[in-house]
């Protein structure tokens, strides 16, 4: 197996976002569960804070399904916006990093006909189980 070792270098989002389109390890944060602050009409924090990684695209415009319009967020494969910290949103991107390359490989990801190959690169010579 080649070296599965590598480098995340984390940017705070105060200093900089990604580029548009690009996939990146997002750091967020927030308050679980959210809805049942919202639900008590309270107006008080409830749940337990959290910060956590999660894999998501940055763009510079989104829609979402209702024609909600983001500009400069964090989107997750469920669709969900995430907005930079300090920005109003219930969970915000605290920090990002660019995704590793994937192992044995210089890209981060690989399609087609191309998988297999890089796979068994990435594999070295021992043949699948």
């Amino acid at each position: 197996m080649t070296d599965p070792k590598t480098v995340v270098t984390w940017v705070d989002v105060r200093d900089g976002l990604p580029r548009s389109g690009i996939p990146v390890a997002a750091a967020i944060t927030g308050r679980y569960p959210a809805e049942r602050a919202a639900e008590s009409g309270s107006g008080t924090a409830s749940g337990e804070e959290f910060w956590l990684v999660r894999p998501m695209y940055f763009t510079s415009r989104h829609w979402d399904e209702d024609g909600t319009e983001h500009r400069d967020c964090f989107v997750d494969s469920d669709g969900v916006v995430r907005l930079p910290y300090g920005l109003a949103s219930e969970e915000t991107v605290t920090h990002w990093a660019e995704l590793p390359v994937l192992p044995g490989g210089t890209t981060r990801m690989v399609f087609g006909e191309d998988v297999q190959p890089a796979l068994r690169n990435a594999w070295g010579t021992r043949p699948p189980a």
